[in-house]
């Protein structure tokens, strides 16, 4: 029987770096890894404009964690595809088989208590709140479709509120905060450290 895998949750705020960070690990880990988004539990969304994505009941997170509980069971699990130009899920799953290490990323993992009881080791990535700014009119006009006005509103109507409210308090339960303005390869290395039998 194989070991249970070994589950890593990273937060922090919008455009801290945890994605980046996330993917770079599991580059790093290679088969080793699977990386699991929480963006991909958004809710289908009626109109975005007047939408809320940045408060925890804007995503499913109920099934993350029935996914997360499959995979540690050594079982597969169907992953929803969000596709934010049209605001909802594809009607396609991605299937996924367990893997030695799982690693979870989003907004809201850390604050949620299910997620945390599926975790090994608990992360909290921080940046400067001007430069999370930046980064997310990059992402978000150029990968999501919206424009800068678009983009604005949102953040001062909703991004800020919510990662003072839901995300900032989370950083507590973490076993590691990691620097979203350092270089990645750091913040790399630090989570390896933590990670048990990596034969990279």
């Amino acid at each position: 029987m194989s070991p249970r895998p070994f589950v890593v949750v990273i937060s922090g705020g919008t455009a801290s770096g945890k994605t980046t960070i996330a993917q770079a690990l599991a580059a790093r880990l290679g088969e080793r890894a699977l990386l699991v988004s929480h963006d991909r539990y958004y809710r289908d969304v009626a109109d975005p404009l007047t939408h809320n994505y940045d408060e925890p009941g804007a995503l499913d997170t109920a099934l993350l964690v029935e996914h997360l509980g499959a995979l540690r069971r050594g079982e597969a699990a169907t992953l929803p595809i969000y596709h934010f130009p049209i605001h909802r899920r594809l009607p396609e799953v991605e299937t996924v088989a367990p893997r030695p290490v799982i690693l979870v990323e989003g907004l809201f993992v850390l604050g949620d208590p299910a997620v945390r009881a599926q975790a090994d080791l608990l992360v909290f990535v921080e940046a400067e709140s001007d430069l999370r700014l930046a980064r997310r009119l990059r992402r978000d006009v150029i990968e999501r479709g919206w424009n800068i006005d678009q983009v604005l509103t949102r953040y001062l109507r909703d991004v800020r509120e919510g990662y003072r409210r839901y995300i900032r308090p989370s950083r507590a339960y973490a076993n590691l905060v990691l620097d979203g303005e350092g270089p990645v390869q750091e913040s790399v290395e630090a989570l390896v450290a933590r990670i048990p039998s990596t034969d990279t």
